[in-house]
Protein backbone atom coordinates (compact mmCIF):
# COMPACT_ATOMS: atom_id res chain seq x y z
CA UNK A 1 0.00 0.00 0.00
CA UNK A 2 1.93 2.96 -1.07
CA UNK A 3 1.02 6.96 -1.49
CA UNK A 4 0.60 6.64 -4.91
CA UNK A 5 -2.01 4.05 -4.98
CA UNK A 6 -3.93 5.49 -1.98
CA UNK A 7 -3.97 8.68 -4.10
CA UNK A 8 -5.27 6.65 -6.92
CA UNK A 9 -8.12 5.69 -4.56
CA UNK A 10 -9.13 8.90 -3.59
CA UNK A 11 -9.83 10.10 -6.90
CA UNK A 12 -11.70 6.89 -7.82
CA UNK A 13 -13.80 7.82 -4.98
CA UNK A 14 -14.44 10.67 -5.40
CA UNK A 15 -15.57 10.48 -9.04
CA UNK A 16 -17.29 6.97 -9.09
CA UNK A 17 -16.15 6.66 -12.35
CA UNK A 18 -12.86 4.37 -13.61
CA UNK A 19 -12.45 6.04 -17.30
CA UNK A 20 -12.96 9.56 -15.54
CA UNK A 21 -10.44 8.72 -12.82
CA UNK A 22 -7.83 7.36 -15.11
CA UNK A 23 -8.30 10.25 -17.63
CA UNK A 24 -7.76 12.82 -14.63
CA UNK A 25 -4.59 10.50 -13.51
CA UNK A 26 -3.34 10.44 -17.09
CA UNK A 27 -3.03 6.40 -16.61
CA UNK A 28 -4.68 3.46 -18.41
CA UNK A 29 -7.82 2.15 -17.53
CA UNK A 30 -6.78 -1.28 -16.92
CA UNK A 31 -3.63 -0.14 -14.72
CA UNK A 32 -5.88 1.40 -12.67
CA UNK A 33 -8.43 -0.77 -12.14
CA UNK A 34 -5.46 -3.36 -11.40
CA UNK A 35 -3.82 -0.84 -8.71
CA UNK A 36 -7.73 -0.49 -7.03
CA UNK A 37 -7.89 -4.27 -6.97
CA UNK A 38 -5.02 -4.96 -5.29
CA UNK A 39 -5.65 -2.65 -2.77
CA UNK A 40 -8.53 -4.21 -2.04
CA UNK A 41 -7.00 -7.27 -1.91
CA UNK A 42 -4.52 -6.35 0.81
CA UNK A 43 -7.24 -4.89 2.86
CA UNK A 44 -9.19 -7.90 2.40
CA UNK A 45 -12.70 -6.63 1.24
CA UNK A 46 -14.21 -4.44 -1.59
CA UNK A 47 -14.09 -0.49 -1.39
CA UNK A 48 -16.79 -0.42 -4.23
CA UNK A 49 -19.99 -1.59 -5.14
CA UNK A 50 -19.57 -2.43 -8.46
CA UNK A 51 -23.20 -3.84 -10.10
CA UNK A 52 -24.13 -1.23 -12.91
CA UNK A 53 -22.49 2.05 -11.58
CA UNK A 54 -19.29 2.11 -9.64
CA UNK A 55 -20.53 3.19 -5.98
CA UNK A 56 -18.40 3.98 -3.02
CA UNK A 57 -19.48 1.41 -0.50
CA UNK A 58 -19.54 1.51 3.84
CA UNK A 59 -15.67 -0.04 3.69
CA UNK A 60 -14.42 2.55 0.94
CA UNK A 61 -16.23 5.50 2.98
CA UNK A 62 -14.58 4.58 6.18
CA UNK A 63 -10.80 3.78 4.38
CA UNK A 64 -11.04 7.02 2.65
CA UNK A 65 -11.66 9.51 5.63
CA UNK A 66 -8.89 7.71 6.99
CA UNK A 67 -6.63 7.88 3.92
CA UNK A 68 -7.73 11.71 3.29
CA UNK A 69 -6.84 12.36 7.20
CA UNK A 70 -3.12 10.52 6.51
CA UNK A 71 -2.14 12.19 3.08
CA UNK A 72 -3.22 15.56 4.47
CA UNK A 73 -1.13 14.82 7.77
CA UNK A 74 1.64 14.08 5.59
CA UNK A 75 1.17 17.11 3.21
CA UNK A 76 0.43 19.33 6.43
CA UNK A 77 3.64 18.07 7.49
CA UNK A 78 5.73 19.09 3.96
CA UNK A 79 4.21 22.75 4.19
CA UNK A 80 5.21 23.40 7.99
CA UNK A 81 8.50 22.30 6.74
CA UNK A 82 8.97 24.03 3.93
CA UNK A 83 8.07 27.37 5.91
CA UNK A 84 10.29 26.57 8.51
CA UNK A 85 12.81 26.20 6.17
CA UNK A 86 12.51 29.53 5.09
CA UNK A 87 11.01 28.58 1.80
CA UNK A 88 8.14 31.33 1.40
CA UNK A 89 5.06 31.63 2.70
CA UNK A 90 3.68 28.94 -0.23
CA UNK A 91 0.08 28.37 -0.61
CA UNK A 92 -3.06 28.96 1.07
CA UNK A 93 -6.08 26.81 0.03
CA UNK A 94 -9.71 28.31 0.16
CA UNK A 95 -12.76 26.41 -0.85
CA UNK A 96 -16.60 27.71 -0.94
CA UNK A 97 -19.85 27.06 -3.13
CA UNK A 98 -19.42 30.12 -5.38
CA UNK A 99 -16.90 33.01 -5.28
CA UNK A 100 -19.25 36.01 -6.46
CA UNK A 101 -17.55 39.16 -5.15
CA UNK A 102 -14.29 37.91 -4.14
CA UNK A 103 -12.36 40.18 -6.33
CA UNK A 104 -12.17 42.84 -4.43
CA UNK A 105 -11.00 41.09 -1.30
CA UNK A 106 -8.68 38.92 -2.71
CA UNK A 107 -7.22 41.69 -4.96
CA UNK A 108 -6.39 43.11 -1.19
CA UNK A 109 -5.10 40.47 0.02
CA UNK A 110 -2.59 39.92 -2.89
CA UNK A 111 -1.59 43.29 -2.33
CA UNK A 112 -0.70 43.18 1.00
CA UNK A 113 0.63 39.93 0.17
CA UNK A 114 2.09 39.59 -2.83
CA UNK A 115 4.56 36.42 -1.84
CA UNK A 116 1.29 34.01 -0.68
CA UNK A 117 -0.46 32.27 -3.88
CA UNK A 118 -4.03 31.80 -3.17
CA UNK A 119 -5.66 28.86 -4.57
CA UNK A 120 -9.54 28.61 -4.87
CA UNK A 121 -11.91 25.48 -4.76
CA UNK A 122 -15.32 25.74 -5.59
CA UNK A 123 -16.94 22.94 -3.49
CA UNK A 124 -20.24 21.61 -1.96
CA UNK A 125 -20.83 22.20 1.20
CA UNK A 126 -20.59 18.51 2.30
CA UNK A 127 -17.28 17.95 -0.04
CA UNK A 128 -16.06 21.19 2.10
CA UNK A 129 -16.60 19.83 5.36
CA UNK A 130 -14.66 16.84 4.45
CA UNK A 131 -11.74 18.12 2.77
CA UNK A 132 -11.19 20.83 6.12
CA UNK A 133 -11.33 17.96 8.26
CA UNK A 134 -8.68 15.96 5.82
CA UNK A 135 -6.77 18.89 5.61
CA UNK A 136 -6.77 19.19 1.56
CA UNK A 137 -8.02 22.81 2.37
CA UNK A 138 -7.10 25.57 4.68
CA UNK A 139 -10.12 27.45 4.56
CA UNK A 140 -14.09 27.65 3.32
CA UNK A 141 -16.37 30.20 3.68
CA UNK A 142 -20.05 28.54 3.24
CA UNK A 143 -23.62 30.02 2.99
CA UNK A 144 -25.32 26.66 4.93
CA UNK A 145 -24.49 25.06 8.19
CA UNK A 146 -22.04 22.16 8.01
CA UNK A 147 -20.93 19.73 10.85
CA UNK A 148 -18.62 21.45 13.40
CA UNK A 149 -16.97 18.79 14.71
CA UNK A 150 -13.44 18.70 14.14
CA UNK A 151 -14.00 22.26 12.81
CA UNK A 152 -13.27 25.83 14.15
CA UNK A 153 -15.69 28.86 12.84
CA UNK A 154 -16.70 32.70 12.74
CA UNK A 155 -19.26 33.98 11.32
CA UNK A 156 -18.48 36.47 8.87
CA UNK A 157 -22.13 38.32 7.36
CA UNK A 158 -25.67 37.30 8.79
CA UNK A 159 -27.94 38.92 5.67
CA UNK A 160 -31.20 39.56 4.02
CA UNK A 161 -32.02 37.25 0.94
CA UNK A 162 -34.49 39.17 -1.05
CA UNK A 163 -36.58 38.07 -4.23
CA UNK A 164 -34.63 39.88 -7.81
CA UNK A 165 -37.36 40.03 -10.76
CA UNK A 166 -37.33 41.93 -13.91
CA UNK A 167 -38.39 45.32 -14.00
CA UNK A 168 -41.58 44.88 -15.93
CA UNK A 169 -42.43 42.00 -13.97
CA UNK A 170 -45.79 41.83 -12.16
CA UNK A 171 -44.21 41.53 -8.88
CA UNK A 172 -42.04 44.60 -9.63
CA UNK A 173 -43.83 47.60 -8.04
CA UNK A 174 -44.13 45.68 -4.77
CA UNK A 175 -42.00 46.22 -1.72
CA UNK A 176 -42.24 42.91 0.07
CA UNK A 177 -43.79 39.60 -1.05
CA UNK A 178 -44.51 36.39 1.04
CA UNK A 179 -44.25 32.72 0.25
CA UNK A 180 -47.92 32.54 -0.97
CA UNK A 181 -47.62 35.53 -3.46
CA UNK A 182 -45.02 33.74 -5.45
CA UNK A 183 -46.32 30.20 -5.43
CA UNK A 184 -46.69 28.81 -9.35
CA UNK A 185 -44.16 31.72 -10.51
CA UNK A 186 -41.67 30.53 -12.61
CA UNK A 187 -38.05 30.31 -10.81
CA UNK A 188 -34.40 30.46 -11.81
CA UNK A 189 -32.52 28.30 -9.20
CA UNK A 190 -28.71 26.84 -8.24
CA UNK A 191 -28.86 23.42 -8.46
CA UNK A 192 -29.60 20.81 -5.64
CA UNK A 193 -27.45 20.93 -3.01
CA UNK A 194 -26.39 24.54 -3.17
CA UNK A 195 -27.59 26.95 -0.19
CA UNK A 196 -29.99 29.37 -2.36
CA UNK A 197 -31.94 26.08 -3.66
CA UNK A 198 -32.07 24.57 -0.52
CA UNK A 199 -33.60 28.28 1.10
CA UNK A 200 -35.89 28.08 -1.74
CA UNK A 201 -36.99 24.38 -1.11
CA UNK A 202 -37.04 25.08 2.57
CA UNK A 203 -39.20 28.27 2.12
CA UNK A 204 -41.92 26.44 0.03
CA UNK A 205 -41.97 23.33 2.05
CA UNK A 206 -42.84 25.10 5.61
CA UNK A 207 -46.44 26.23 3.34
CA UNK A 208 -46.57 22.18 2.02
CA UNK A 209 -45.56 24.44 -1.75
CA UNK A 210 -43.42 23.14 -4.03
CA UNK A 211 -41.25 26.10 -5.99
CA UNK A 212 -41.76 26.10 -9.82
CA UNK A 213 -38.24 25.54 -11.18
CA UNK A 214 -37.82 26.14 -15.00
CA UNK A 215 -34.03 26.82 -14.80
CA UNK A 216 -31.76 24.86 -13.00
CA UNK A 217 -27.80 26.47 -13.30
CA UNK A 218 -24.79 25.50 -11.94
CA UNK A 219 -22.95 28.56 -12.45
CA UNK A 220 -24.78 31.22 -10.11
CA UNK A 221 -23.56 34.07 -11.37
CA UNK A 222 -25.55 33.53 -13.99
CA UNK A 223 -29.02 33.33 -12.08
CA UNK A 224 -29.38 37.44 -12.21
CA UNK A 225 -28.52 37.87 -15.68
CA UNK A 226 -31.31 34.72 -16.30
CA UNK A 227 -33.53 36.81 -14.49
CA UNK A 228 -32.86 39.92 -16.24
CA UNK A 229 -33.97 38.63 -19.14
CA UNK A 230 -37.02 37.82 -17.17
CA UNK A 231 -36.86 33.62 -17.47
CA UNK A 232 -37.71 33.92 -14.19
CA UNK A 233 -38.00 35.05 -10.52
CA UNK A 234 -34.89 34.43 -7.65
CA UNK A 235 -33.50 34.56 -4.25
CA UNK A 236 -30.81 36.68 -4.25
CA UNK A 237 -28.34 37.70 -1.39
CA UNK A 238 -28.10 40.94 -0.17
CA UNK A 239 -24.62 41.19 -0.84
CA UNK A 240 -24.85 40.17 -4.21
CA UNK A 241 -27.19 43.23 -5.24
CA UNK A 242 -24.31 45.55 -5.21
CA UNK A 243 -22.53 43.75 -7.45
CA UNK A 244 -25.03 42.98 -10.31
CA UNK A 245 -26.80 47.11 -10.34
CA UNK A 246 -25.97 47.62 -14.36
CA UNK A 247 -28.59 44.72 -14.66
CA UNK A 248 -32.62 45.82 -15.48
CA UNK A 249 -33.76 44.16 -12.22
CA UNK A 250 -36.48 45.17 -8.83
CA UNK A 251 -35.42 43.54 -5.48
CA UNK A 252 -38.54 42.80 -3.29
CA UNK A 253 -38.39 41.97 0.79
CA UNK A 254 -39.58 38.41 1.17
CA UNK A 255 -41.92 38.54 4.12
CA UNK A 256 -40.45 35.79 6.11
CA UNK A 257 -37.77 35.80 8.89
CA UNK A 258 -35.63 32.95 8.08
CA UNK A 259 -35.05 33.98 4.34
CA UNK A 260 -31.63 35.24 5.20
CA UNK A 261 -28.14 33.11 4.96
CA UNK A 262 -24.94 33.56 7.55
CA UNK A 263 -21.71 33.28 5.63
CA UNK A 264 -19.45 31.44 7.94
CA UNK A 265 -15.47 30.70 7.46
CA UNK A 266 -14.28 28.15 8.87
CA UNK A 267 -10.92 25.62 9.61
CA UNK A 268 -9.94 22.15 10.78
CA UNK A 269 -9.17 22.74 14.49
CA UNK A 270 -6.06 22.06 16.66
CA UNK A 271 -4.02 25.18 15.42
CA UNK A 272 -2.38 23.46 11.98
CA UNK A 273 -2.73 26.23 9.69
CA UNK A 274 0.19 27.55 7.89
CA UNK A 275 1.09 31.18 8.24
CA UNK A 276 -0.23 32.08 5.11
CA UNK A 277 -3.22 30.45 5.54
CA UNK A 278 -3.44 31.74 9.10
CA UNK A 279 -3.04 35.52 7.23
CA UNK A 280 -5.91 35.13 5.20
CA UNK A 281 -7.89 33.89 7.81
CA UNK A 282 -7.62 36.63 9.73
CA UNK A 283 -7.88 39.11 6.61
CA UNK A 284 -10.85 37.26 5.90
CA UNK A 285 -12.06 37.64 9.35
CA UNK A 286 -11.76 40.80 8.78
CA UNK A 287 -13.14 42.54 5.90
CA UNK A 288 -16.41 44.66 6.54
CA UNK A 289 -19.00 42.09 3.94
CA UNK A 290 -21.75 44.66 4.61
CA UNK A 291 -19.53 47.55 2.99
CA UNK A 292 -16.74 46.05 1.06
CA UNK A 293 -13.25 47.10 2.33
CA UNK A 294 -11.11 45.98 5.60
CA UNK A 295 -11.91 46.77 9.01
CA UNK A 296 -8.61 46.45 10.47
CA UNK A 297 -5.30 45.86 10.23
CA UNK A 298 -6.39 41.81 9.13
CA UNK A 299 -8.52 42.82 7.02
CA UNK A 300 -6.51 45.03 4.91
CA UNK A 301 -6.04 41.67 2.77
CA UNK A 302 -8.86 40.03 2.72
CA UNK A 303 -11.77 37.76 0.99
CA UNK A 304 -14.74 35.14 0.91
CA UNK A 305 -17.81 34.11 -1.22
CA UNK A 306 -21.12 35.29 -2.15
Amino acid sequence: MDLHTLGQFLAVARLEHLSRAAEELRVAQPSLSRSIARLEAELGTPLFDRGGRLRLNEAGRIFRGHVERSLGELEAGRRAVAEAAGQGFGTVRLASETFLAFSGPLAAFKQAHPEVEVELHQLSAEETARRLRAQDIDLAVVSQPIAAEGLECVALLDEEVGLAVALGHPLAARAAVDIDDVAGHPFVAARPGHWQRRLLERLFAGRGLVPRIVCEVDEVGAIAELISADLGIGLVPAVARRTVTRLPLAWVAVDAPDCRRTLTLAWGAGGRLTAAARLLRDAVAGWDWEGGAATGPAGAAGGTTA
